[in-house]
């Protein structure tokens, strides 16, 4: 097991999320105006107040890929992210640390060409456009592989786990070989929480988590008001939030390194309470 994972001292990430969308489950999170067009003012004041609470990472999808969604295409995405991103540049210049949220590579090809390098958040771990992971290796992008099954329609029909800790762990295993294959070095791992999973092996994964250390891999958790919240308790996404930090809680003291999240202030103190029940721990 990598000890380093389970350090008071280690590094932590809180990536902020800003939806250029429509129809994310969490309403607050979307900047897309009823016209179709990016609501860049709502964008950016996102953007500085979530900078300004602590975001490490600014993660920025156009696409929602909320269960039951259906993908916009790489065109569309790229309409969205372009004019935004260069807003993002000029506003904040190039100190922020970028992920974008896309299963396309040609909609990578174009971000990177307009500002550079950034963290690629890949829900399909490559499976979605084969020209994916070569391109991420030749742009020497760091990446974040997601497992699930399926597309986001028809992800829900396709929870047949005997056991998902043991077939994630392996999902991953393998695609630190393709990983390699492609010359991809710097790469982290996101279980996939809420996606091809019933609320119990949502569950079951978090209570696991703590196994994921051994592939010596940064582990993102991306549970921010999620339906095994919200399903579970009988509430809505809107009164997720304390729950919320409880499983971001959770998942710091099994592991995880990354925290990609709605709520960036509440997730940056739940890290620094994580750090000091830690440091009091190993006294």
């Amino acid at each position: 097991m990598n000890s380093a994972a389970f350090s008071p001292d280690r590094r932590i990430s809180v990536m902020g999320i800003v939806n250029l969308t429509d129809n994310s489950y969490f309403a607050s999170s979307r900047c897309l105006g009823p016209s179709g067009e990016v609501d860049l003012s709502k964008a950016l004041d996102r953007t500085e107040r979530m900078l300004a609470e602590g975001a490490d990472i600014i993660d920025i999808g156009a696409c929602s890929t909320r269960p039951g969604s259906q993908g916009v295409g790489a065109e569309e995405e790229w309409r969205r992210l372009g004019p935004f991103l260069q807003e993002m540049r000029r506003a904040f210049g190039d100190g922020v640390r970028i992920s974008v949220d896309t299963y396309w590579a040609s909609v990578v090809e174009r971000c990177f060409d307009t500002v550079g390098p950034f963290m690629v958040n890949d829900i399909s771990a490559g499976e979605d456009d084969p020209a994916m992971l070569p391109l991420a290796g030749r742009l020497e992008l760091e990446y974040v592989a997601m497992h699930k099954r399926g597309t986001p329609a028809d992800m829900q029909s396709l929870c047949q786990y005997e056991n998902v800790v043991e077939d994630v762990l392996a999902y991953f295993g393998d695609f630190g070989r393709r990983a390699a294959e492609h010359g991809i070095r710097k790469w982290a791992l996101d279980p996939g929480f809420g996606f091809a999973k019933t609320v119990e092996q949502n569950y079951r994964l978090l209570a696991g988590l703590d196994r994921f250390a051994a592939l010596g891999r940064p582990i993102l958790v991306g549970v921010s008001r999620k339906s095994m919240i919200y399903r579970l308790l009988g509430i809505t996404p809107e009164e997720s939030l304390p729950q919320t930090q409880v499983l971001h809680l959770a998942a710091l003291e099994r592991g995880a390194s990354i925290l990609r999240v709605h709520d960036v202030a509440e997730a940056v103190r739940t890290v620094r309470i994580w750090r000091e029940i830690a440091s009091q721990s190993t006294l």
